[in-house]
């Protein structure tokens, strides 16, 4: 039987607290880049939206640029986040 009552073992209960510490800096890390993909998501919903509208009324190149833009955002905000994740797995297994 565990005696609750017996405090750990200083070392033990560093790396407890330190390994604590880390996850959550990494699922802090991971929920920031989940809102940044979020974000640039909307804006470029927003952006490809408006340009779509202007460009089937105007037919003017520029707003397809703009559309491929917008996209381009969105692909590099994915690439970022994977990139996140990554190196959140690493960091993760690194202090297992």
């Amino acid at each position: 039987m565990n005696d609750t009552n017996t405090a750990a073992e200083p070392t033990h209960s560093a790396i407890n607290t330190a390994q604590q510490s880390i996850a959550q800096s990494t699922a802090i890390a991971l929920s920031d880049a989940t809102d940044n993909l979020r974000n640039l998501n909307t804006l470029s919903t927003t952006a490809i939206g408006v340009a779509l509208s202007q460009y089937l009324e105007t037919g003017d190149a520029k707003f397809s640029n703009i559309i491929a833009e917008a996209q381009n955002v969105v692909t590099r905000g994915a690439e970022n986040f994977s990139s996140v994740g990554e190196k959140i797995v690493t960091v993760l297994h690194e202090n297992d």
